[in-house]
């Protein structure tokens, strides 16, 4: 496959757009890879990519029980930032969102980066407390992070509801200018078409059912619906899937609860949002606009254990009267549609990028609200996991055995029953 490029855009314009090729080839499993990747979401992709084109490690397979992208992959908000202050995820999600600013480039595939900023709100003074204290945290590490009064909110986006009897008065915020949105099926597809282009096969609708061990318990390959392949090395990116996977290949259970996270998207309208919104603290609420017109917003989990990608009734009712607290504006606004991800909630809201128990397995797990910002750094920390067998500096807080040691990332965003474990 060539490079995408306008001169290419053009010529197909001309011709018909007749001459595309596939952005990815569908080949048959081989019997051996040198590694494989169990889950096709961005994660997967992304180790996929960067183990060949950082490690030269190209026998490669990524498998996806479905389709690429049908996942928590495009099931989400799109919200890219780094704004996090716990040692462990600070360097890890400004190392991602750096990844993020050039990521279009990198991949020949433009992934819709918008860098528009977001806006968290704060309502008291103790919510001003806590931002400036989060932002001093993200400036020491040369993180861009602004304290915003009143004033300059109003200034900066005017439609949300600052009448004094607001139910949310808004104080002002934290704003990071670096962080936007980008496209999430573009995501996907563009680290799918490069990790294919240097070789990689990505299998799609090949289930993973068992394991293969050797005789020390080591894994050596994956049972699936289209055969057993076996590999020197297998990485588990699944998300919600983590647990059922792990015990699958005799990890046990990891410290994860699966929950259902909804988001939605409302009928086109005009240009009406520059920024990402979000607030937490009284409420958990999170709004931006997408490319194509539509308000692309959500809330808090749906707080049992679940795995399907629906949501419950209470969760839209909550989450759209923040919609009505915030942004007044938007209540003649019909919703167009709805759906749920899988979450792999961490018992310290973080996640987790280290070796499994089981020799030659890996686990990339727990990502909490925090998976799709993380996709470039998440691929390229496991890959290097994998490919040398100890941590890259960027996810070295990221390890499984903190939970043993009680050595937390606490960066909420936890669980809904984190206090049972």
């Amino acid at each position: 496959m060539g490079r995408y490029s306008a001169w290419e855009i053009i010529k197909q314009g001309l011709t018909g757009n007749k001459g595309w090729e596939r952005a990815w080839r569908d080949p048959e499993p081989k019997a051996r890879y040198d590694a494989i990747v169990v889950g096709g979401g961005g994660h997967g992709l992304a180790t996929a990519y960067y183990l060949a084109k950082e490690h030269g490690i190209r026998n490669v397979a990524v498998l996806e029980k479905g389709w690429l992208g049908g996942g928590n992959a495009g099931r989400n908000t799109t919200i890219v930032r780094s704004n996090y202050m716990i040692p462990g995820n600070t360097e890890f999600y400004e190392f991602s969102l750096k990844i993020w600013e050039n990521l279009s480039q990198d991949l020949n595939y433009n992934v819709m980066m918008s860098q528009r900023g977001q806006i968290v709100l704060f309502h008291s003074p103790a919510g001003r407390d806590a931002a400036a204290r989060r932002l001093n945290i993200m400036r020491l590490n040369g993180i861009d992070g602004e304290l915003l009064d009143r004033e300059q909110v109003m200034k900066m986006v005017p439609h949300l509801d600052y009448s004094e009897n607001a139910r949310f008065h808004i104080l002002g915020a934290a704003y990071q200018p670096r962080a936007g949105t980008a496209r999430h099926d573009a995501v996907n597809w563009g680290f799918a078409r490069a990790a294919d282009q240097l070789g990689v096969d990505i299998i799609q609708n090949c289930e993973v059912t068992g394991f293969l061990h050797d005789a020390t318990g080591a894994a050596i390959g994956v049972q699936t619906t289209r055969g057993e392949i076996r590999a020197g090395k297998i990485g588990v990116a699944v998300a919600g899937h983590s647990n059922r996977v792990a015990q699958m290949a005799g990890v046990g259970r990891l410290p994860i609860e699966a929950h259902a996270l909804q988001a939605f998207v409302s009928e086109a309208v005009k240009p009406h949002l520059d920024y990402v919104i979000a607030f937490g603290g009284i409420g958990h609420f999170y709004i931006s606009q997408s490319d194509k017109g539509g308000m692309v917003y959500g809330g808090d989990l749906d707080m049992y254990n679940n795995y399907a990608q629906r949501g419950m009734l209470p969760v839209v009712h909550d989450v759209h009267e923040c919609v009505m607290q915030v942004m007044p504006s938007l209540g003649r606004a019909r919703l167009l549609r709805s759906w749920g991800g899988i979450m792999d909630m961490s018992m310290d809201g973080s996640p987790i990028i280290d070796k499994s128990p089981v020799e030659g397995l890996y686990l990339n797990c727990g990502w909490c609200y925090g998976g799709f910002k993380a996709t470039p750094a998440s691929g390229f920390c496991f890959a290097h996991l994998i490919a040398k067998d100890e941590p890259h500096p960027a996810g070295a807080g990221l390890r499984l055995d903190r939970f043993r040691h009680g050595a937390m990332i606490d960066e909420k965003g936890a669980g809904a029953t984190a206090w049972h474990h």
